[in-house]
């Protein structure tokens, strides 16, 4: 069986590495696996023998620029999508498998279009969050909105990513995703938390089967990895407490990490992971950044020097940080919002209501 993904990145990132973890398997099962993919970031060497590039840099600036002046996220890259296309069409794969369809990357009519022409091929699609049925978001929990159940016609959040700072097309956006990404007459959801599933039997996606695939974690990289961590960052007798994330933004709780540095006294030190230069030079003095890191064995390692990690995000479908850290053996503090409960396998992990930093910090010093 011929096999082609489709997703943002290749080997690189949460989802890139899911992609390259179910090729890796449907291989050992004696399947031709490709991945197609449209970010700028490098392909890992291992995993270069997939990889298919949709577009270039400038295909993604342009998409980019399209979105940030006319809110078309999804709509753009015709050329690339173009080209791409025509290679599929060669390839003529048994199943495809699409995974994160929004970056700049990709032209989503177009894309379904070819699908809808080809009824004889297998479609998966695992949504790793709600763009697929919205007008413009990734995610609306925070901002408590449910016109995505009926039809967008407004969004609050229209300068957060896919970014748009002039002209709104919500209201079209939304149609154009309903009419493109229905009707086809093979297809499979896969959400990797109940939480999401139960979302998009909500939405206009509700006429296909959805399935909750729970992602899961590589536990021969995510396992207790003795290092110098603490020695090298000066931190042999503080008490770490951890968060790591692929963008800080306050959706994801930086500005509760900094309530939490307030609270703390010098015994204990923030380690966040995955912070720009800009974000690191105005950290609190009790908060270490680290930029973001593409080797999973030295997140282990980080993972393992901790002594908690914190996820206080407020919008996530099944953060597989809380699965790598519990891995590691380091006890997991979460926020109870989307899937969140769902990662919880220790008995040392906890959960807090969104919002509660009073309940980090009891839940941080009791230990």
């Amino acid at each position: 069986m011929k096999v082609l993904f489709i997703n943002s990145v290749c080997g690189i990132g949460s989802t890139g590495r899911i992609c390259t973890d179910l090729a890796q398997q449907l291989e050992a099962e004696g399947n031709e696996v490709k991945i197609a993919y449209g970010r700028k970031g490098t392909v890992p060497e291992q995993f270069q023998k997939y990889a298919v590039r949709i577009g270039t840099d400038f295909d993604c600036k342009m998409h980019a620029i399209q979105t940030r002046l006319f809110d078309t996220h999804g709509f753009g890259s015709k050329h690339a999508t173009k080209e791409f296309l025509k290679w599929a069409e060669e390839y003529k794969p048994d199943l495809v498998w699409l995974h994160n369809l929004h970056g700049y990357y990709i032209n989503v009519e177009m894309l379904f279009d070819w699908i809808k022409k080809h009824p004889e091929m297998q479609v998966k699609w695992t949504l790793h969050d709600c763009w697929a049925f919205t007008g413009h978001c990734s995610h609306f929990t925070m901002v408590k909105c449910e016109q995505w159940k009926s039809h967008c016609s407004y969004c609050s959040q229209l300068r957060r990513y896919p970014a748009c700072f002039a002209m709104s097309s919500v209201s079209k956006n939304f149609e154009r995703k309903r009419k493109a990404f229905t009707g086809v007459k093979n297809m499979t959801l896969i959400t990797p938390s109940k939480w999401l599933a139960d979302l998009t039997r909500q939405s206009f996606l509700k006429e296909y089967p959805v399935e909750v695939h729970y992602n899961t974690i590589d536990t021969s990289i995510f396992k207790p990895t003795p290092s110098d961590f603490r020695e090298r960052y000066g931190l042999k007798d503080k008490f770490i407490v951890l968060g790591v994330a692929n963008v800080w933004e306050d959706r994801k709780g930086l500005f509760d990490f900094y309530k939490l540095a307030e609270m703390l006294d010098d015994r204990y030190v923030i380690v966040l992971v995955g912070l720009t230069e800009k974000q690191i030079k105005n950290l609190p003095k009790n908060i270490k950044g680290i930029q973001r890191t593409n080797s999973p064995q030295e997140l282990a390692a980080i993972y393992t020097a901790a002594d908690v990690f914190v996820n206080p995000t407020y919008e996530d479908n099944y953060p597989t940080v809380n699965l790598e850290a519990q891995a590691c053996e380091t006890p997991v503090i979460t926020y109870d919002t989307g899937g969140c409960r769902e990662t919880i396998h220790t008995d040392s992990a906890k959960v807090v209501e969104a919002g509660n930093v009073e309940g980090l910090y009891k839940e941080i010093t009791i230990r």
